[in-house]
């Protein structure tokens, strides 16, 4: 597969490469008018909640993941197929985009983040919506169960990261789920520490020592999550990127566990099962 972070100039070198604007808001904008207002060249418009995300019920968080046959339908109407190359970017650093590209790479999908994203576009825009896309031939296949994690794998699991800022993950501040605080021994590892002042990514053995700060020297051993597992596809990216493999996604992530009555921690300090060491060795 190609490498998970990939350049302006890799993509100039890639012209079939399907280019995927992620962009996702929080606070009431709309990621479509925002992307009609000025994309890359040829871009195709991925919405969020419609085309990486299922429907929302008590049991699940914010952002389930979409059904097999929901997602490749997407895909197709975007005009990707199995043999694809995606290239995906946001203007939040790939916070948002992370979620479509760490999807299709569990599926063995060729796709990376542009590093830099739109604010790094060093052309001119194209407004309006894409037109004349070919649709595309992709195969509905099932979620692998290997790159993903539970609820109870998000309690038990040796070495958890919490992709959220670290207000939230203290519980100082939780402006969308139901309580405050994190998954007890879970980690703080806010997603834009991933990143360089100017919003690109850190090189990979900045990331890598970043990682192993926290205990991490392999990634089969973590589990990754944030509020509802959007931003938390971006610390897996990152551990790959890093060259630690990778890692399992909790798409639940907190806003599913704050609805349960499991134990939940606060305090800014990084915590960690008693007992266990956070590398995964008993």
């Amino acid at each position: 597969m190609i490498a998970p972070v990939v350049s302006f100039d890799w993509l100039a070198a890639h012209p079939d490469a399907v280019v995927a604007d992620v962009r996702f808001y929080l606070d009431g904008r709309s990621a479509r008018e925002a992307y009609a207002a000025g994309h890359l060249p040829g871009a195709r418009f991925v919405d969020m909640e419609a085309d990486l995300a299922g429907p929302v019920t008590d049991l699940t968080g914010r952002h389930p993941l979409p059904t097999p046959s929901a997602f490749a339908q997407a895909m197709s109407t975007l005009g990707v197929s199995d043999d694809s190359v995606v290239v995906a970017y946001d203007d939040a650093g790939g916070a948002m985009a992370g979620r479509l590209v760490w999807m299709l790479r569990m599926l063995k999908v060729d796709a990376a983040l542009l590093d830099g994203g739109l604010r790094a576009f060093p052309g001119e825009l194209e407004t309006g919506s894409a037109e004349g896309v070919a649709p595309g031939d992709f195969t509905a296949r099932p979620w692998l169960p290997a790159d993903l994690a539970t609820i109870d794998d998000a309690a038990h699991q040796l070495v958890v990261l919490d992709a959220r800022a670290r207000d939230r993950y203290a519980g100082e501040s939780e402006p969308m789920d139901a309580r405050a605080g994190h998954i007890p021994g879970a980690l703080s590892a806010p997603f834009a520490g991933n990143l360089g002042p100017d919003g690109r990514f850190l090189p990979p053995e900045q990331l890598a020592e970043r990682f192993r700060a926290l205990g991490v020297t392999n990634a089969a051993g973590v589990v990754s999550y944030c509020g509802s597992g959007i931003t938390a596809c971006h610390n897996l990216i990152a551990l790959e990127y890093a060259g630690l493999g990778r890692g399992r996604l909790y798409p639940g992530s907190w806003s599913q566990y704050a609805n349960t009555e499991r134990p939940a921690a606060t305090g800014a300090e990084a915590g960690q099962r008693p007992g266990l060491n956070v590398r995964g060795e008993p």
